[in-house]
């Protein structure tokens, strides 16, 4: 008795002190990544690594690595990472398929981080560029392709692992606890679409491109909660093209993606107890960008418009996850319950010094589960928040413009200068990224 009772001290004071640990270590990596400086913010990742990232995190770093690469230009190293990051995420989710709840009896920290959805389709577009950026066209096809599977597929991902945890919910005793969230409403990406169209476009597949550009706009429609704004205006110049002519687009990300931070509830039991629940909730990284402006050396100049709020798209993907997370993390705790007022009864049913040891044990099972009930807050930290389109029809040359990042109150906060020979009949897309 005294062994388990110096088991419950010693761990619940490591729970307690670990709980409390403060310090932000990526906060020089995201500085040189909001000044644009992603050389430097490889550099200072891959210094900081085993500090950074456990081995349960290797998804996380593929990730990071893997966006902050492409930022830099070295899109084969980004294809590599990013492949590397999506195989791991496949792998996680079908481990996770068949593991039990018993498995997290501390917290979902515990296990391997495997990925949000949002982070797993994107990985696929910015494959895409990658390839595109590399002149292999069809390659980029194949992530599309991929990306818009996934995307199909996302409305009955979880139904199996819903499934064993509700089977194991009733194995306890319990009732199933109810979801928390409407499932998500999300199938179709206009990013994806939008590529889709221009790659294909590009290789002269114009009935494949058409298609695209009209699920682009059907995607606007059946996602009102992502879409809420109207398809950029350029959309409707990209397969009209005149003969002679050619097309310049460009795509500029902004801002970064969302991160977690956690949301506690608590559901009040009998004899002044409670269960705890804590949740990962998405919150907003601010972005100082609110317009971007291409201007030509020649006077023209074109805005690009909002065509994918990423962040939105993070939001709307995570719900249905969330909702596994919930069930999950009320039956852990009520597990924990259980235990405790098991060791309540006990304290009843005896006397003297064993009654007094069991209720010590009943109190230290109720902070353990206090301390222990963390949300996983992990999360990549270098997806953008934001993707602009635009595009303008030009006569078959060389041109010089500048693309300008604008803050709220007209201020340029970015500028980048681009030369471009632009061609007729193939796709001429530049690509610019501002985090700040």
């Amino acid at each position: 008795m005294r062994v388990v009772f110096l088991f419950f001290i010693s761990f619940t004071g490591i729970l307690l002190c670990l709980s409390c640990a403060t310090g932000n270590p990526y906060l020089k990596i995201d500085s040189a990544v909001e000044q644009g400086d992603h050389q430097t913010g490889i550099a200072l990742l891959e210094k900081d690594k085993k500090g950074i990232y456990r081995d349960k995190d290797a998804i996380l770093y593929y990730l990071d690595k893997g966006m902050l690469a492409h930022y830099a230009e070295q899109y084969d190293d980004s294809t590599h990472l990013l492949q590397e990051g999506e195989r791991a995420i496949e792998a996680a989710f079908t481990k996770s398929i068949t593991m039990e709840i018993g498995s997290y009896l501390l917290n979902d920290n515990t296990r391997e981080y495997d990925g949000e959805d949002y982070e797993d389709i994107y990985i696929n577009v910015f494959n895409a560029l990658n390839y595109y950026h590399n002149r292999k066209v069809e390659d980029a096809l194949v992530e599309i392709r991929r990306m818009n599977n996934k995307l199909r597929s996302l409305a009955s991902k979880y139904g199996e692992l819903r499934t064993n945890l509700q089977q194991k919910a009733l194995a306890e005793g319990g009732a199933v606890p109810p979801n928390p969230e409407a499932p998500a409403q999300f199938s179709d990406s206009a990013l994806a679409r939008y590529l889709g169209m221009l790659f294909y476009r590009g290789e002269g597949k114009y009935d494949d491109a058409r298609i695209d550009g009209e699920q682009l706009k059907v995607a606007f429609v059946n996602a009102p909660s992502v879409y809420a704004y109207p398809p950029p205006p350029s959309l409707d110049e990209e397969l009209g093209i005149p003969p002679g002519k050619a097309r310049l687009n460009v795509i500029g990300f902004s801002g970064l993606s969302p991160i977690k931070t956690e949301e506690v509830m608590r559901i009040p039991l009998p004899n002044f107890r409670y269960l705890k629940i804590a949740l990962p909730v998405m919150v907003s990284r601010p972005s100082q960008v609110h317009k971007i402006e291409v201007v030509f050396d020649d006077g023209r100049r074109f805005d690009l418009a909002l065509l994918e709020d990423m962040e939105a798209v993070a939001r709307e993907t995570f719900k249905e996850k969330v909702n596994l997370i919930y069930l999950k993390s009320v039956i852990r705790a009520t597990i924990k319950g259980v235990a405790s007022s098991a060791l309540d009864v006990a304290a009843e049913e005896t006397d003297g010094t064993t009654s007094v040891l069991l209720s010590i044990l009943s109190l230290g099972t109720q902070v353990f589960a206090e301390a222990s009930e963390q949300a996983d807050l992990r999360l990549s930290r270098y997806f953008p928040a934001k993707a602009y389109v635009g595009g303008i029809t030009l006569d078959p040359g060389t041109y010089s413009f500048t693309i300008h990042y604008y803050g709220a109150t007209g201020g340029r906060i970015a500028s980048f200068d681009n030369t471009i020979t632009v061609r007729e009949d193939q796709l001429n897309l530049v690509e610019v990224v501002c985090l700040k």
